[in-house]
């Protein structure tokens, strides 16, 4: 059993009690954890908020923040393959994925390290000839993180890198599910040289610990990934204390096929954006919307590359789908396919959980043409594809926005008019044309409706964790005229 310690004020601790972690593959424990309660929480953001306004942080200048964050982007790079090897036992993410994302981890750090000292102020032309005023960008304030176990370096990188940039503190919650790398990486902050209090990295449940940090008086700003029940419980615990959030929730994305596309090419974007991290992914293309005259040429290809698919052990590089995180997403999972095949959908492919050790669910294809089907609705959070046809440009665009989330989509066809009336139609805070699950450190991420509000990646991240102040500088030397008239 390996021992892992969360991290507060500079130092890693065991806290209050503590838990076992299980590895997906095998169903057995394999670590043990620290778990985080209301005192630790309380902890941790008071260090936050004396990093934030007393420490060495508040006093370095925007460059020297940027110096070192690219020491971090540095150490994260130097240590991507330890990082990913924990990932990938914590929580069954195949090692081939968690090695190329963490080492491009690495570069969203790179990404805000240089845009630290880049986040500007302005200087307003008013309308009164004796006065100047300026706008500064300051830090909003102490922020609370709330990070999923699914790619959660990388749904870490893409708040801690921008809040660092505005020169924010923070207390980031790992999930209580495959939390090992996250806490594993308060290693890289510490010998970063970041100072004590800036970055807090702890674990634990919801009701004891997420709870506690979203609803903590202290707390400016809640950043938060995850699924549309919790984002709730979240936003009535910031009635509490008025903190801003920003939701980067889940979705049911629809990727629309057209007849005249590559449909090999779309055929494979079609299998990395369901069955790529065994479909635990946030933007999981689950809806195939496929014109009705190449539905059955495209299921043909789609259920040949499912079936070659090798599913394996986690660890080993041949792997191309592993075991899902927990026992409850597998059984989720494998209900809401019986609840959809007796709704009247065609089992393509998969569907059967397999027998052995580990989490293991197989990548299915359900045919839902005509049918009411759960699967065209619920989020499975796992490697299930739903089929739908259509006939018509305008019903494929309806089909796409027959949901409540809308978090991201797909567009594949040569027809580069029609293609640009489907960016404008589809609501959905991602269009990817030609192309899925592509992603980088300049581009803004985040959804609409039940997918949440608030983006990250790009500048506009960054500017999310600043607020503005707004300072008059009187330059006349005359007696202030009428004390009770407004000026």
């Amino acid at each position: 059993m390996q021992r892992f310690q969360y991290y507060i004020d500079g130092q890693f601790l065991d806290g209050e009690a503590r838990f076992p972690s299980v590895d997906p593959a095998s169903g057995k424990e394999w670590a043990d954890l620290p778990e985080a309660r209301e005192g630790d929480v309380d902890r941790a953001v008071n260090a936050a908020e004396q990093a934030l306004y007393d420490g060495a942080w508040s006093k370095m200048t925007a460059t020297q923040r940027g110096k070192l964050i690219y020491r971090l982007a540095d150490m994260v790079a130097a240590n991507a393959q330890k990082l990913a090897e924990l990932e990938t036992r914590d929580t069954g993410k195949i090692i081939r994925e968690t090695s190329a994302q963490i080492a491009y981890v690495a570069d969203y750090y790179r990404y805000y390290a240089g845009i630290a000292d880049k986040i500007e102020g302005s200087y307003l032309p008013i309308d009164k000839p004796d006065m100047d005023v300026w706008l500064r960008r300051e830090p909003i304030g102490v922020v609370a993180m709330v990070v999923p176990w699914n790619s959660q370096l990388f749904l870490s990188a893409v708040k801690i890198g921008p809040a660092l940039a505005a020169g924010c503190t923070m207390v980031v919650k790992a999930s209580e599910d495959g939390p090992a790398p996250l806490l594993e990486f308060a290693r890289l902050i510490h010998e970063a040289g970041f100072p004590a209090g800036v970055v807090n990295i702890i674990t634990g449940f919801g009701a004891s610990c997420g709870a506690a940090l979203s609803r903590h008086p202290k707390v400016a700003h809640v950043a938060f990934t995850g699924g549309p029940e919790t984002a709730r419980h979240i936003v009535r615990n910031s009635a509490e204390n008025l903190a801003s959030t920003s939701l980067e929730l889940g979705g049911k994305s629809p990727f629309i096929v057209f007849a005249d596309a590559d449909l090999g090419s779309a055929a494979n974007a079609q299998v990395a954006g369901i069955f790529a991290a065994t479909g635990q992914s946030c933007v999981a293309g689950s809806r195939l919307i496929v014109e009705r005259r190449v539905k059955e040429e495209f299921l043909t290809l789609l259920k040949g590359k499912a079936e070659a698919i090798v599913i394996g052990a986690p660890l080993d590089m041949a792997t191309e789908v592993g075991p899902l995180a927990t026992r409850r997403q597998q059984e989720h999972i494998a209900a809401l396919v019986d609840k959809s095949v007796q709704s009247g959908a065609r089992l393509v492919t998969g569907g059967h959980r397999p027998g052995g050790e580990g989490y293991y669910f197989p990548p299915t294809i359900l045919d839902c043409d005509g049918v009411n089907s759960p699967s065209l609705v619920n989020e499975f959070f796992g490697p299930v594809l739903s089929v739908v046809s259509f006939e018509t440009e305008a019903e494929a665009l309806a089909l796409a926005n027959d949901t409540h989330y809308g978090l991201a989509s797909g567009v594949f066809t040569q027809n580069l008019t029609r293609a640009h009336r489907l960016m404008k139609g589809i609501r959905a805070g991602i269009v990817w044309v030609n192309t899925y699950r592509a992603v980088s450190p300049i581009a803004p991420f985040g959804g609409f409706g039940l997918s949440g509000h608030g983006r990250e990646g790009g500048m506009a991240a960054a500017l999310d964790y600043t607020r503005t102040k707004t300072i008059w500088l009187r330059t006349s030397d005359d007696p202030i005229p009428d004390p009770f008239v407004m000026r």
